[in-house]
Parts: C-alpha cells; sequence; structure tokens
C-alpha cells in the first residue's frame, strides 16, 4: 500500500504539468542589503578564475555566473572566502556548494566548505577535491552566508533570510563524464521507440537530471510511437536495481497513467491505451532521489485478438463512431464497461439490434458475455 508521501506526489503528478525542466531555485538570499555579506571570493582553476570584491549587499540571489573558471575531474583546488559584512558585525554561517552532477540542485555530498563565527575573522580557505565521476559542461557553485545563532549544517542553499547572502558563480567541469551522447533527459530530446516489443537496459546514475514533477530523482523520456494496429502498450520495469516510478503523458502534457510499485515488488508495471493515440511520453525515474541500472520492456496488444471461443462471435462495425451490432452471440445479457473497469451499459435479452454508443467517449471498451458456457470479452474501439 502507498504511504501517504507517495500518494501526495502522485496527485500531484495528475495535476501539475511534467514539462519542469531542472533549474536551480533562484528566489532566495537576503531580504536586507545590510549588515553580513561575502566580501571576496578567489578560485583558481586550470583556465581562468573568479575573483571576486563583494559589497554593497545585494537583496535576493547575486547573479554572478559571469565569472567562471575550469575545473577538472579527479584534481584538487583551494577556494578562499572571506565571509563578512557590509554593516554591522553579526554571528552567522556560510558555505560552498559546486553541483557536480550538474542536475540543478546543491546537495550535501557537494558542499565544498562551512564557517561560522563572527566577523571580522581570517579568510576561509576550503582545499576540496573534484569527483572523478562529474558530468562536464558548465555548472554552478553556491555560496551563502546567512546571520543568525540558531542556524545549524548544512545550511539550506535555497533558502530565503533576512541578512546575509547568496551569490553564484559559474564552473566549468572536464575531464569528467561525456554526456554529449546521452539522450532521453527531457521532452525535448527523447528517446524513439516505435518498434514492439522494445526493451532497453540503461542507468538513470549518470547525465539525467530531474525534469519532472514527481520526485527529485533523475528521469528518463521515451517517446513511444504506438503501431496503428495496437490497442494498449504495456511497460514494465521489472529486473531493475531500484525502486522505480513509471509515468506515462500525452505530447500536451496530460497525464495518461503512472504507477509506483507492481508486481514485481517495488519495480512499476502499468498500460495504456493507444487507441487514437500517436504518440506518448514514457517516463523512468526512481521513488524519492533513488537512482541506478534498470529494465525496460514495452510489448503491445493488437487490435482483435481474441480467444478460440469469441472466433464465432462478431462486433461490427469495430471501431465504431455512432452504432454496431454483436452477430453470432449465444445469451442474451450484455455487460459493457470501460478501461477502469465502470459499467456504462448493460442489455438484457439482447436480440441484435442496432447498439448506440452516442454518449459514450472515445477510448477502449469491453463488451463482456457467456458464449456457449465461456465467459468471453471482446475490445470494442470508439472512435468518433
Amino acid at each position: 500500500m502507498l504511504n501517504m508521501n507517495k500518494l501526495y506526489l502522485l496527485s500531484l503528478l495528475i495535476f501539475l504539468p511534467f514539462f519542469n525542466y531542472s533549474q536551480y531555485c533562484t528566489n532566495v538570499g537576503p531580504g536586507s542589503n545590510a549588515d553580513s555579506n561575502v566580501e571576496s571570493v578567489n578560485l583558481t582553476g586550470d583556465v581562468g578564475g573568479i575573483n571576486f570584491i563583494g559589497c554593497p549587499g545585494v537583496l535576493g540571489l547575486q547573479d554572478l555566473t559571469n565569472l567562471s573558471t575550469t575545473l577538472s575531474g579527479g584534481s584538487n583546488y583551494s577556494i578562499t572566502v572571506q565571509f563578512g559584512t557590509c554593516g554591522g558585525n553579526y554571528s552567522g554561517k556560510g558555505e560552498v556548494w559546486i553541483d557536480f552532477n550538474n542536475d540543478g540542485f546543491f546537495t550535501t555530498d557537494e558542499s565544498i566548505g562551512t564557517w561560522s563565527g563572527t566577523p571580522p575573522t581570517a579568510a576561509s580557505v576550503f582545499n576540496f577535491s573534484v569527483p572523478s565521476s562529474i558530468t562536464n559542461g558548465l555548472t554552478r557553485m553556491r555560496i551563502s552566508h546567512q546571520e543568525g545563532g540558531g542556524l545549524s549544517f548544512p545550511l539550506n542553499p535555497c533558502a530565503t533570510f533576512q541578512w546575509g547572502s547568496m551569490m553564484d558563480f559559474s564552473i566549468n567541469l572536464t575531464g569528467g563524464i561525456d554526456c554529449s551522447g546521452y539522450i532521453g533527459d527531457s521532452a525535448n530530446d527523447p528517446i524513439i521507440t516505435n518498434t514492439f516489443p522494445y526493451s532497453h537496459t540503461y542507468s538513470t546514475s549518470v547525465c539525467y537530471t530531474n525534469n519532472n514533477y514527481a520526485y527529485q530523482s533523475p528521469d528518463v523520456f521515451y517517446l513511444v510511437l504506438p503501431n496503428a494496429n495496437s490497442s494498449s502498450l504495456n511497460v514494465s520495469l521489472c529486473g531493475s536495481s531500484f525502486d522505480t516510478f513509471l509515468s506515462v503523458f500525452d505530447t500536451d502534457g496530460n497525464s495518461i497513467n503512472f504507477n509506483d510499485d507492481g508486481s514485481c515488488g517495488s519495480q512499476s508495471e502499468l498500460s495504456f491505451s493507444t487507441v487514437d493515440l500517436d504518440s506518448a511520453y514514457v517516463i523512468v525515474e526512481g521513488w524519492g532521489s533513488e537512482n541506478g541500472d534498470y529494465e525496460l520492456n514495452i510489448f503491445e496488444t493488437p487490435l482483435g485478438i481474441e480467444t478460440h471461443s469469441e472466433l464465432s462471435v462478431l462486433i461490427y462495425p469495430n471501431p465504431v463512431s455512432e452504432t454496431f451490432t454483436i452477430q453470432n452471440i449465444q445469451n442474451k445479457n450484455i455487460v459493457i464497461t470501460d478501461v477502469t473497469g465502470k459499467e456504462v451499459l448493460f442489455l438484457n435479452n439482447y436480440t441484435g439490434e442496432s447498439i448506440s454508443i452516442i454518449d459514450f467517449k472515445k477510448g477502449v471498451y469491453f463488451v463482456s458475455f457467456l458464449n456457449n458456457n465461456v465467459n468471453t470479452t471482446l475490445k470494442l474501439i470508439v472512435s468518433k
């Protein structure tokens, strides 16, 4: 059973659009430009360097991304930060982060140094190593100085507060993982899937960021193009190495289906109708911030698949836009349900007359009855 946190996040998935491309929190920083402030920042990299002198203070996030330097994976560097003041001297704390995996978030394992004290204090020198697993490309370094006596580490890199400073610089990362060959990070560059059955073994642990509202985990976008004779697609992440989450959206960003845990435990499974659907996004991600290796399998259910007992019974026409009839049926009691299992029509003592679907929405329905002592269900496609 889903816990309340999962139910809440799933409700977000239903009501919010998924085109939420990963970006840094920018509505952050101080509400006053007085007192506590970062006075200077010095970082020499492989190419260029950052040499910043602060004061006067700036409200909110100070965008200094025009200042940059280049750092290499596996190398060691030192940054000097003067946590100080542009006014009165008050106690506070400071912290520096570099977004090494370039996912738009500053996490505790990306912190390269902390400071606490009351200015004036000596400049802080933070020695740090750049992980060899970095994602190559342009990323950000964030420095925060927050005034107050009740603060504790780690500081919140997305915090708003009264006095202090928050500033961003640009860092060009090299020597790590080259993500130029990875596709599927967003709806703008999905992995195209148009042949079924489809199988793909992949990983969300490198080169992918969070572009979907459901969770903060990295996600991979697939654009599936169903065949014309397909009635539904069945999607499975069984065999994956982490707690997965699946979601399906149409190309307008409307939720079609989602699933957290399937028949194989914490790996996700779902099915969705492809009738009158020429394309859809299937998004693979993890519960919370989980990530890792996954196995994606997509199978299609063609139109017109019937059991042996159904061969003598016909729905005509099918697909249908106005009325249809059922031919060669033995039993006279018929139940029609939609894809959710809700009964939409019950026919008692059916005698072969035309059945109107004028009140039906387009989509897939199921016509069930007892035929030759066998429970039979036929698929009805409403295509108006």
